[in-house]
Order: C-alpha cells, then sequence, then structure tokens
C-alpha cells in the first residue's frame, strides 16, 4: 500500500511538474508575442513619422516652386471670326 502511495505521489508530482513546465512555456512565448507586437508598434510609429515628414517637406517645396498662374491670353474678335 505504501508503495502504491508513492508510485500515485509521483505521478502526481510529475503532472504538476509538466504543468509548471508548460505555463512557463506558455508565459515565455506570450511575453516574447507582446514585446514583438510593442517594437512593431514603435517601428511604424517611426516610420509614420519620417513619412508624414516627408510629405510635409515635399509639400513646402512644391509650393515654393510652384510657378504663378499663367495669365491666358485674350483672343481679339477679329483672329476669332477669320
Amino acid at each position: 500500500m505504501a508503495d502504491n502511495r508513492q508510485n500515485i505521489m509521483e505521478k502526481a508530482e510529475t503532472r504538476f511538474l509538466e504543468t509548471q513546465k508548460k505555463t512557463a512555456e506558455r508565459a515565455k512565448a506570450t511575453a516574447e508575442y507582446q514585446t514583438e507586437a510593442k517594437m512593431r508598434a514603435q517601428k511604424t510609429a517611426k516610420l509614420r513619422e519620417l513619412r508624414l515628414a516627408k510629405e510635409e517637406a515635399d509639400r513646402v517645396e512644391a509650393a515654393a516652386l510652384e510657378p504663378a498662374p499663367a495669365k491666358k491670353k485674350r483672343v481679339s474678335r477679329a483672329k476669332a471670326a477669320g
């Protein structure tokens, strides 16, 4: 009977250790996933900031280089009728 009890205790301890190991692995995987997600969000924010800055610089440059609107030439009535 003592042998049977010891066998049951060993099985229970083995299951407990396996459960602890799986829990630790799950926690580690979750932490890695969250770290990667945070890094991805930071990279996305940085790239967005750079893109917006470039778009603003391009807009300012285009406004500075934009020529004055061309005046329409008047068509004289004599040329239009001819």
